[in-house]
Protein backbone atom coordinates (compact mmCIF):
# COMPACT_ATOMS: atom_id res chain seq x y z
CA UNK A 1 0.00 0.00 0.00
CA UNK A 2 2.68 2.70 0.76
CA UNK A 3 4.34 2.00 -2.86
CA UNK A 4 0.82 2.72 -4.42
CA UNK A 5 -0.18 6.06 -2.01
CA UNK A 6 4.10 7.58 -2.04
CA UNK A 7 3.18 10.42 -4.43
CA UNK A 8 0.67 11.62 -1.80
CA UNK A 9 3.70 12.25 0.77
CA UNK A 10 3.23 11.77 4.05
CA UNK A 11 2.71 7.60 2.47
CA UNK A 12 3.89 5.82 6.23
CA UNK A 13 1.59 7.34 7.98
CA UNK A 14 -1.70 7.29 5.41
CA UNK A 15 -0.71 4.11 4.95
CA UNK A 16 -1.48 3.33 8.87
CA UNK A 17 -4.33 5.20 9.19
CA UNK A 18 -6.07 3.49 5.66
CA UNK A 19 -5.17 0.37 7.65
CA UNK A 20 -7.16 1.57 10.51
CA UNK A 21 -9.99 3.07 9.30
CA UNK A 22 -10.47 0.41 6.81
CA UNK A 23 -11.01 -2.22 9.55
CA UNK A 24 -13.07 0.34 11.69
CA UNK A 25 -15.38 0.00 8.26
CA UNK A 26 -15.43 -3.53 8.30
CA UNK A 27 -15.85 -4.26 12.28
CA UNK A 28 -18.78 -1.11 12.79
CA UNK A 29 -20.01 -0.32 9.48
CA UNK A 30 -20.30 -3.33 7.62
CA UNK A 31 -17.42 -3.13 5.36
CA UNK A 32 -19.44 -0.06 4.01
CA UNK A 33 -18.44 3.47 4.07
CA UNK A 34 -20.45 6.07 6.03
CA UNK A 35 -23.00 8.30 3.99
CA UNK A 36 -23.54 11.25 6.03
CA UNK A 37 -20.74 13.84 6.78
CA UNK A 38 -21.55 13.04 10.53
CA UNK A 39 -20.27 9.68 10.33
CA UNK A 40 -17.76 10.07 8.65
CA UNK A 41 -15.60 13.01 11.13
CA UNK A 42 -16.27 9.96 13.57
CA UNK A 43 -13.71 8.40 11.70
CA UNK A 44 -9.77 9.12 12.79
CA UNK A 45 -8.12 11.09 10.56
CA UNK A 46 -11.59 11.91 8.88
CA UNK A 47 -12.09 15.60 9.17
CA UNK A 48 -14.89 17.94 7.14
CA UNK A 49 -12.78 18.38 4.39
CA UNK A 50 -12.29 14.89 3.69
CA UNK A 51 -15.75 14.13 4.70
CA UNK A 52 -17.11 16.11 2.34
CA UNK A 53 -14.64 15.00 0.00
CA UNK A 54 -16.42 11.64 -0.03
CA UNK A 55 -19.94 12.73 0.09
CA UNK A 56 -19.01 14.69 -3.44
CA UNK A 57 -16.68 12.48 -5.16
CA UNK A 58 -17.56 8.88 -3.81
CA UNK A 59 -21.57 9.70 -3.10
CA UNK A 60 -21.99 12.40 -5.79
CA UNK A 61 -23.90 14.39 -2.95
CA UNK A 62 -23.93 18.36 -2.40
CA UNK A 63 -21.45 19.26 -0.01
CA UNK A 64 -18.44 22.11 -0.27
CA UNK A 65 -14.97 20.45 0.53
CA UNK A 66 -13.06 23.23 1.90
CA UNK A 67 -9.30 22.80 1.02
CA UNK A 68 -6.70 25.73 0.72
CA UNK A 69 -7.53 27.11 -2.53
CA UNK A 70 -11.38 27.50 -1.50
CA UNK A 71 -10.78 29.14 1.52
CA UNK A 72 -7.85 31.26 0.02
CA UNK A 73 -10.23 32.16 -3.48
CA UNK A 74 -13.60 32.88 -1.44
CA UNK A 75 -11.49 35.35 0.70
CA UNK A 76 -10.02 37.26 -1.91
CA UNK A 77 -13.13 37.28 -3.77
CA UNK A 78 -14.95 38.34 -0.89
CA UNK A 79 -17.56 35.75 -1.11
CA UNK A 80 -16.65 35.58 2.58
CA UNK A 81 -14.49 37.03 4.97
CA UNK A 82 -13.28 33.99 7.50
CA UNK A 83 -9.97 32.89 9.15
CA UNK A 84 -11.13 29.39 9.43
CA UNK A 85 -11.57 26.75 6.78
CA UNK A 86 -14.63 25.62 8.56
CA UNK A 87 -16.16 28.90 8.82
CA UNK A 88 -16.05 29.52 5.35
CA UNK A 89 -17.88 25.72 4.23
CA UNK A 90 -20.35 27.32 6.36
CA UNK A 91 -20.18 30.56 4.74
CA UNK A 92 -20.32 29.10 1.43
CA UNK A 93 -22.79 26.82 1.95
CA UNK A 94 -25.57 30.09 2.96
CA UNK A 95 -24.51 31.96 -0.21
CA UNK A 96 -24.21 29.19 -3.14
CA UNK A 97 -27.17 27.50 -4.34
CA UNK A 98 -26.92 24.18 -3.68
CA UNK A 99 -26.81 22.63 -7.18
CA UNK A 100 -23.70 24.31 -7.28
CA UNK A 101 -21.50 22.66 -4.18
CA UNK A 102 -20.46 19.67 -6.13
CA UNK A 103 -18.78 21.20 -8.60
CA UNK A 104 -17.54 24.73 -6.42
CA UNK A 105 -14.25 22.84 -5.16
CA UNK A 106 -12.96 21.59 -8.37
CA UNK A 107 -13.95 24.92 -9.74
CA UNK A 108 -12.06 26.47 -7.14
CA UNK A 109 -9.24 23.88 -6.98
CA UNK A 110 -8.63 24.62 -10.75
CA UNK A 111 -8.92 28.54 -10.62
CA UNK A 112 -6.42 28.61 -7.41
CA UNK A 113 -3.98 26.29 -9.34
CA UNK A 114 -3.92 28.06 -12.54
CA UNK A 115 -4.88 31.58 -11.99
CA UNK A 116 -5.39 33.00 -8.52
CA UNK A 117 -1.74 31.28 -6.91
CA UNK A 118 -0.98 31.90 -3.67
CA UNK A 119 1.72 33.94 -3.93
CA UNK A 120 1.44 35.38 -7.51
CA UNK A 121 -1.75 35.75 -8.65
CA UNK A 122 -2.57 36.42 -12.01
CA UNK A 123 -4.95 39.29 -11.64
CA UNK A 124 -3.65 40.36 -15.20
CA UNK A 125 -5.62 37.22 -16.69
CA UNK A 126 -8.03 36.56 -14.31
CA UNK A 127 -11.92 37.04 -15.17
CA UNK A 128 -12.58 38.34 -11.96
CA UNK A 129 -11.28 41.19 -11.38
CA UNK A 130 -14.29 43.28 -11.05
CA UNK A 131 -15.56 41.82 -8.56
CA UNK A 132 -12.27 41.11 -6.29
CA UNK A 133 -11.44 42.36 -3.13
CA UNK A 134 -7.73 41.21 -3.46
CA UNK A 135 -7.36 43.06 -6.42
CA UNK A 136 -9.00 46.25 -5.28
CA UNK A 137 -6.72 46.10 -2.42
CA UNK A 138 -3.46 45.44 -4.64
CA UNK A 139 -4.79 48.54 -7.30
Amino acid sequence: MKKLIKPAGFYNVKAGRIQEVSQILIDQYGGEVPGTVEELVKLPGVGRKTANCVMVFAFEQPAIPVDTHVHRISNRLGLVNTKDPEVTETELTKITPRELWIKLNDLMVQFGQNICKPTSPQCEICPCTDICSYHDELA
